[in-house]
């Protein structure tokens, strides 16, 4: 008779004395129990890196989210520009759940008709002639980083690895992409920067061109800066942009995680400026809420990025681009884009009205499309404009140069869009100097 497998008679009495961490209803835990307790663990089990806002939501329809005791909010945030389509819409909702009952994962060992489908819409919609599929725009943007440098390598030039950012930008919190991004905060702590990356003022074309070396590949810039204070560049600075890495031979690399899939009013912020990048980034509101992330790319780019050289376990999975697919559906649909703009000028006149009404509270008025932000005076910071306008039922988001975000569905309405100005028109009324110490008590 043969002995059993040793794994297999280690019962649970056996592990608890060969391994006395291990204990039943607890798991594994750093040590024995007195050392744990002498510890002291004060560390939540949901890692604190995220300074997150004392509210749970139970549920969402459309551009509203309720608590569990039914305190009802108007989401100008979307997921920091995430959920483009709102809260739980119909469409999106039975695209996932079918699919999610069907099949949700094979990897990319296999083919994944769902992927293709959904590349092949993005290519006939955008400048691109190929696309790669992967989870967030961080993974996007190393992705595209890495397309560069592969393209420059490939065609004799591999010391061409440099890539021109510009300062306020935001690509992600990879090691790399916070090198990109260039923010001492972001870098603070992580050892020396990723080498390849060249920060240069936004807007700034005389900088760009004192910048260019023998070493530069690409230019990577963001059409609107997001998480930088929602500034806008100018349009003839990406055409010229454009014209320079032409002059040059270097690649142009727009990430468009925050700004694209309609934003903008138009499917991609760039197409305001009548350009064409090489290769772009796109993330968040690509999949409404569900994560996915993309690479588009010309085929000149894309043509290297062959097996081996770069992919995602995740990346284009039959659920997350039923999810994009059903995006692109309502995105695409008809007049959608088209009032997705005209929404976005009844905004942004509302909010100069506002500007006009409390100019002790808001300097000025910046953004483009349904990326709109509110700069505050220097007495009034983003943090408390945000902790109010929640008080006042409305969800927003900080960025940087203190600017008060508004990032809200594609889907809202006009009529949204008043009853954002009314709490927005309260709030100011709170944080006014005068008002302000009163409004706090």
């Amino acid at each position: 008779m043969h002995a059993a497998p040793a794994f297999a008679v280690l019962t649970a009495p056996c592990l608890s004395g060969i391994f006395p961490c291990f204990r039943a209803g607890r798991g594994m835990s750093p040590g024995p129990p007195d050392q744990e307790e002498a510890r002291n663990i004060v560390i939540p089990a949901l890692m604190p890196n995220y300074n997150r806002a004392d509210l749970a939501f139970e549920r969402g329809e459309g551009a509203r989210l309720w608590t569990a005791d039914g305190r009802r909010f108007l989401d100008f945030g979307a997921g920091i520009a995430t959920t483009s389509l709102g809260h739980a819409h119909p469409h999106l909702v039975k695209a996932i759940a079918e699919q999610a009952a069907r099949v949700m994962h094979v990897s990319n060992l296999y083919r994944v008709p769902q992927a293709e489908e959904l590349a092949a819409r993005h290519v006939a919609h955008s400048f691109a002639d190929s696309v790669l599929f992967c989870n967030s725009g961080a993974e996007a943007n190393e992705g595209m980083i890495k397309a560069v440098r592969k393209y420059h390598a490939e065609n004799g030039h591999p010391e061409r690895f440099r890539t021109i950012c510009f300062e306020g930008a935001f690509h992600g919190r990879t090691l790399a992409m916070i090198s990109a991004t260039g923010n001492p905060k972001y870098l603070a702590g992580f050892g020396p920067p990723v080498d390849g990356f060249d920060h240069v003022p936004f807007g700034n074309m005389n900088a760009v061109r004192n910048a260019i070396t023998k070493e530069t590949a690409a230019i990577l810039i963001e059409p609107i800066q997001g998480e930088g204070g929602v500034r806008p560049a100018d349009l003839r600075f990406l055409q010229e942009l454009r014209a320079v890495c032409d002059e040059y031979g270097l690649l142009l690399a727009l990430d468009e995680v925050q700004t694209g899939m309609g934003r903008s009013g138009r499917l991609w912020a760039h197409q305001w400026a009548g350009i064409e990048p090489d290769v772009m980034s796109s993330a968040k509101g690509i999949g409404g809420g569900f994560p996915l992330g993309a690479v588009f790319a010309k085929e000149k780019v894309a043509q290297y990025l062959k097996p081996g050289t770069h992919g995602h376990t995740y990346g284009g999975n039959p659920l997350a681009c039923a999810a994009g697919n059903a995006v692109l559906d309502v995105v695409l649909a008809p007049g959608f884009l088209e009032n997705v703009d005209r929404v976005a000028r009844h905004l942004w006149r509302g909010l100069l009205k506002l500007a006009e009404r409390h100019p002790a509270v808001v300097e000025r008025i910046q953004g483009a499309g349904l990326l709109l932000g509110i700069k505050l005076q220097d007495g009034v910071t983003n943090t408390a404009a945000q902790d109010v306008a929640l008080g006042e039922g409305l969800l927003t988001v900080a960025a940087g140069m203190n600017v008060l975000r508004l990032a809200p569905p594609l889907i809202i309405t006009e009529a949204d869009a008043d009853e954002a100005l009314e709490l927005l028109d309260r709030s100011c009324r709170k944080l006014t100097p005068s008002t302000a110490k009163v409004a706090a008590k």
